[in-house]
């Protein structure tokens, strides 16, 4: 079994991780850190409490630390659990900068240790399903992929380290960060960047909005984020040159995992109903047909299952860091694109 310890235990510590290890035999879960809270011990009362960080990294018991805590310590924590000899799944985003992305990768090579970056919507039901449609041709050449993730949250939460200019904050690191992984997947690495970032809500902190514009040639890709959007368009828009698709809504596993009812390994797990199916709209041979496309179901499982693999059989990493350097370098030209005006070519 790999022992695993949670470096903090906030939302995404009890319904993103603790779930998934948990139903997954290969995992034991074994500690969590926090300074004064005691909501792991609520939870999961079998859970070993430390006050300390550095109680973790001291553990000879503990093989796999998650790094799930405000963005601006990924590169620390990660940098110190890897000198550890701890194997590392590091929330998104990676970390802040080019730089530390790269000096982590090297580091891990060092200690020959697994790291891994927690890209868990790579397995949402609706991105999966624009995978099947992309895959399946039904598209033919797709010259235009659009893609948004918004929420409302009109109130400011200044006590929020979500909320708090520091680095690594803001939309685009936050919940950009997710579509720009689909994307690079998708695609690749883009040809240049034109981003306009900036703040809608009076006197937010970071920048809470965003409008991102991926140059593939014939391609062009689109990703928005507003935290001030009541009524969402589509999460998914692909035009190509032999239909459409639009997806509406959002994955629903974070909501099952929340209401508690629905966990993995029930077989409603991840599965949409019908109101969120996409609508696949093509010409067939002069013939215009227009349908609802079911949803793969979602399932968050699968990277942890990966993780487990990597760790126990060294099988290839899913998400692996080096693809994170790529998203780094498309965040870093979206923020000089937005200082300058101007297009930024990726080298």
């Amino acid at each position: 079994m790999i022992r695993t310890a949670l470096a903090g235990f906030g939302d995404s510590a009890h319904y993103l991780h603790a779930p998934f290890i948990l139903a997954n035999p290969a995992f034991q879960l074994t500690h969590v850190f926090e300074r004064s809270k005691n909501r792991a011990a609520e939870a999961y009362p079998f859970l070993q409490t430390v006050r300390t960080f550095e109680a973790l990294l001291e553990n000879p018991e503990i093989d796999l630390i998650i790094i799930n805590t405000p963005n601006d310590t990924h590169a620390d924590y990660t940098r110190k659990a890897l000198q550890a000899g701890k194997h590392v799944v590091v929330e998104k985003p990676f970390t802040p900068t080019v730089e530390e992305a790269e000096e982590l990768i090297e580091l891990a090579r060092e200690q020959n240790r697994v790291l891994s970056v927690y890209h868990n919507r790579r397995w949402d039901s609706d991105f999966r399903t624009v995978q099947q449609v992309l895959e399946s041709g039904e598209l033919g050449e797709v010259h235009t992929y659009e893609a948004h993730f918004d929420r409302y949250k009109p109130v400011l939460n200044p006590k929020a380290w979500k909320e708090t200019n520091s680095a690594g904050s803001g939309t685009l690191y936050d919940l950009g960060s997710h579509i720009l992984d689909q994307v690079l997947v998708l695609f690749g690495r883009p040809q240049s960047v034109w981003a306009n970032i900036w703040t809608q809500r009076e006197g937010s902190q970071i920048d809470d909005a965003f409008d991102l514009h991926l140059n593939y040639g014939r391609l062009r890709v689109r990703l928005r984020s507003s935290l001030l959007v009541q009524e969402p368009a589509p999460r998914y828009t692909l035009h190509g040159t032999h239909g459409s698709f639009l997806k509406p809504g959002i994955d629903i596993q974070e909501d099952q995992l929340k209401a508690g009812e629905i966990m993995p390994g029930h077989p409603n797990f991840g599965v949409e109903p019908e109101s969120l199916w996409g609508l696949l709209h093509t010409d067939v041979d002069g013939q215009s047909i227009s349908r609802k496309m079911e949803s793969l179901p979602g399932d968050w499982g699968i990277f942890y299952q990966n993780v487990a693999d990597a760790i126990t059989d060294d099988a290839e990493l899913f998400v692996k860091p080096e693809q994170m350097v790529t998203q780094l370098k498309v965040i870093e030209a979206a923020f000089q694109s937005t200082q300058t005006g101007q297009t930024v070519h990726l080298s």
